[in-house]
């Protein structure tokens, strides 16, 4: 399949595009690396270091060929020290070799850019493919470091539990998170169905810490909802950019028009990301052939544009945002708001505007690295900035409550205008 995703990756000649724009986590594995972020890649040649089943090392001599201004030497000096001397021996080949990769990718000190080992890519690998164990939320961390929901997904354990976006997570199952990756977290809070973990959370507004017993289960996204009012406005909710979400979309467009939808409500807040071509397809109902997306590389800019099947264009349209929508979402909403195409009702948006390229390599392993960054159609970076929505509304734990949605009313009050 030809997808792109705010990732890329790919194994041999399968090509697909996942969210990444943030890491979307799902706490069930990996954190689905956020919406928009992920291109598949191609696979890449291994190059190994891990001793044969005679116990040589293989391509140890080829460091000298990497680098003029490092001396490898120094690694292989601290490999033989470790597996001559440390006291918890043996000392698996293996382990070192894929913690010294984890260790050249924490060097770039970027969260997103990571070394998954043979197994934990299976766990990535499964997650991408849309269904996985865990607790249904998608984390990150802030620039301070500090780890926090940047989403639970809806009808998941941890929406249940209670976790609220923002919410930052102090502890897990009573181990504090303080240097913790996003990869570190997710590994600890995904779980098999039926097991609980325990995350130790401090919220806005609240004066102490409290500790969320969340029962790990089973998590499916159904990615689209249509609700038709008595109004005539069409409310479309997105919750993740997946491979269904076009298909899903489109059954959408073509229930609102049928009903003579007056106008629509895409409700993207919560939505962490996911597929880029996936986003291009839903903006592509407003834009039509326009640019979409802006992707800039170190070799230059690249502008994805959408299709000609503009069947939404010239209908009123409110989007609304939040803090937890992310990647694929702030692409939608930065091109419906840059064409005015859209006005945009909430609150920031996340600001995952980051690309990483995902690679498997031929013994199961995997690297994302960043790669690239994103665009609005008119240049607006996104990256650590987000989306500023036209309307500013907020949407508080006392307003869900209460079972209010000021920003939804805000919607329908410009909608009604």
């Amino acid at each position: 399949m030809n997808n792109q995703n705010e990732f890329n990756s790919s194994s041999e000649s399968k090509r697909r595009f996942l969210p990444i724009a943030l890491v979307l986590v799902f706490l069930v594995g990996f954190g689905v690396t956020f919406a928009c972020g992920l291109m598949l890649g191609q696979q890449l040649g291994t190059i190994s270091a891990v001793p044969e089943s005679e116990g040589q090392l293989i391509n140890r001599g080829l460091v000298a060929q990497v680098s003029k201004n490092i001396d490898f030497g120094t690694f292989w000096e601290i490999w033989d020290f470790v597996k001559e001397d440390y006291y918890q021996q043996p000392v698996s080949d293996e382990t070192l070799f894929y913690g010294s990769i984890k260790g050249l990718l924490e060097g770039l000190d970027d969260p997103y850019s990571v070394f998954f080992d043979p197994e934990e890519t299976r766990e990535f690998n499964s997650e991408l493919d849309g269904s996985f164990e865990g607790i249904g939320a998608q984390i990150d961390v802030d620039e301070s470091g500090q780890l926090l929901i940047v989403a639970p997904l809806p009808n998941t354990p941890a929406t249940v539990a209670g976790l609220l976006a923002g919410d930052k997570i102090l502890a897990i199952d009573g181990e504090d998170t303080t240097g913790f990756s996003v990869d570190e977290a997710v590994h600890k809070i995904r779980g098999p169905k039926g097991s609980d973990v325990v995350l130790t959370i401090i919220r806005d507004g609240l004066e102490s810490a409290s500790d969320i017993t969340i029962t790990r289960d089973t998590i499916v996204i159904e990615s689209v909802e249509l609700k038709m009012r008595d109004d005539g406005i069409a409310v479309v909710s997105i919750y993740l950019f997946n491979e269904d979400t076009s298909r899903l979309f489109t059954s959408a467009i073509n229930e609102l028009l049928s009903q003579g939808a007056k106008g629509i409500i895409l409700d993207l807040r919560g939505n962490p990301g996911g597929l880029l071509n996936t986003a291009i397809d839903i903006a592509s109902a407003w834009v039509g052939e326009d640019s979409v997306v802006i992707q800039s590389t170190r070799a230059g800019q690249q502008s994805f544009v959408g299709s000609a099947d503009a069947r939404l264009n010239g209908l009123p349209t409110i989007v609304l945002v939040d803090g937890g929508s992310a990647s694929a979402s702030e692409i939608v909403a930065g091109a419906l708001q840059d064409y005015g195409l859209a006005t945009l009702v909430g609150t920031q948006t996340f600001g995952k505007g980051s690309v990483q390229d995902y690679r498997e390599l031929e013994d199961g392993s995997a690297v994302k690295l960043t790669t690239a960054e994103w665009l609005t159609p008119q240049g607006r970076s996104i990256n650590h900035l987000g989306i500023t929505p036209d309307f500013l509304v907020e949407y508080t734990q006392e307003d869900a409550l209460a079972d209010l949605d000021p920003q939804l009313d805000k919607a329908l009050e410009l909608l009604d205008r």
